[in-house]
């Protein structure tokens, strides 16, 4: 086996935890990140079933269960397993069996230990997603159950301007349902690398007109547009830009103040499309926060999947998104949109 000594501050620098036995399982390097976790006994010279001092929850030991130097002489390694080190804590154990030949003796065996950590809290993300998705999910599902409920059972004593009203909430819920899985899946695709996309050369001005007139239909508030051309092109997915600026617009009603101001001009993709308003804007540490999944700032409601997804469909374009304060106080979002195809 071939000298380890000298490469020993190589292999302190890993961020795992390295344990290299040798064909008799008397270990021969130990790294520094596995001392931290193993202990004063995880030492150069000491049995490999000694410094591999870990256990699952049945108490049953690493090296028993795994018998690294038995078994089928095709082996070659041992796939990843979650065990405990002596205080308690998790972590994550793989090893590499190496053979003199292809079914020759077992000559080394290199385990890798890396904290669980990082997989604990990926388990609590998904627990939270799972927590968020099922109270946005019930709210709806509880109005449209009670209001169908009481159709079924009363329909004979309520008059038609109670049905009328029941059964609009009704349709109200179900579209809001509608619109929280639709987000859900573009999430996933976006995540994943899997949004389908089928984008050509548009004319943004009327796409724009278009986006702002039906959010202004459902509104008191004041919708302004400008455009500095009458014609602007953008290279996108039809269907996916009219997301993109109907989220922005909505937000803006939702979550600012006064004016909502929609303007378009050249930039340096191509096309610069500007959303202001004239709330209390957003603070610049908390920037990067908004394109977080499930991100809310105040009280009003929303997913909080509304700026993470126009994130992720302005960047698959190939375009830019910043977060700015608006010259009446409120928040800017500025959108750089390329005019032809920028996709990597």
């Amino acid at each position: 086996m071939p000298d380890l000594d000298h490469d020993q501050e190589l292999w302190d620098a890993l961020p795992d935890g390295v344990v290299i036995a040798d064909a008799e399982a008397v270990v021969r390097l130990v790294n520094a990140p596995a001392r931290r976790m193993l202990g004063d006994g995880a030492v150069p010279g000491a049995a490999l079933t000694d410094v591999l001092a870990l256990q699952d929850q049945d108490a049953r030991d690493w090296y028993s269960s795994n018998q690294p130097y038995r078994g089928l002489d095709s082996r070659t390694g041992i796939p990843e397993q979650s065990w405990l080190l002596p205080d308690g804590s998790e972590v994550l154990v793989t090893a590499r069996i190496g053979r003199s030949g292809r079914h020759g003796p077992v000559e080394r065996v290199a385990v890798v230990l890396r904290s669980g950590r990082g997989r604990a809290r990926l388990d609590r993300d998904r627990s939270d997603l799972v927590a968020t998705v099922a109270h946005e999910l019930r709210s709806p599902l509880t109005g449209v159950k009670g209001f169908v409920t009481t159709l079924l059972s009363k329909w004979d004593r309520l008059n038609d301007e109670q049905k009328k009203l029941m059964l609009t909430t009704v349709s109200t819920d179900a579209e809001r349902l509608s619109r929280l899985i639709t987000e859900l899946l573009d999430v996933a695709r976006i995540d994943t690398g899997r949004l389908p996309l089928y984008p050509r050369e548009i004319d943004a001005i009327p796409v724009l007109d278009r986006v702002a007139e039906s959010v202004r239909a459902g509104t008191s508030r004041t919708i302004t547009i400008r455009h500095a051309t009458p014609s602007a092109a953008a290279f996108a997915d039809p269907d996916k830009f009219v997301q993109v600026v109907t989220n922005l617009v909505d937000n803006a009603v939702r979550h600012g103040e006064g004016e909502v101001t929609l303007t378009s001009e050249p930039g340096p993709l191509g096309l610069r499309i500007t959303v202001d308003d004239q709330g209390e804007g957003i603070p610049e540490a908390l920037r990067d926060r908004v394109f977080t999944k499930f991100w809310k700032h105040g009280t009003r409601g929303g997913s909080g999947l509304g700026m993470y997804i126009v994130n992720g469909l302005v960047r698959v374009h190939g375009g830019e998104l910043a977060i700015l304060d608006a010259p009446a106080g409120g928040a800017r979002i500025v959108i750089d949109w390329p005019a032809q195809d920028r996709r990597s």
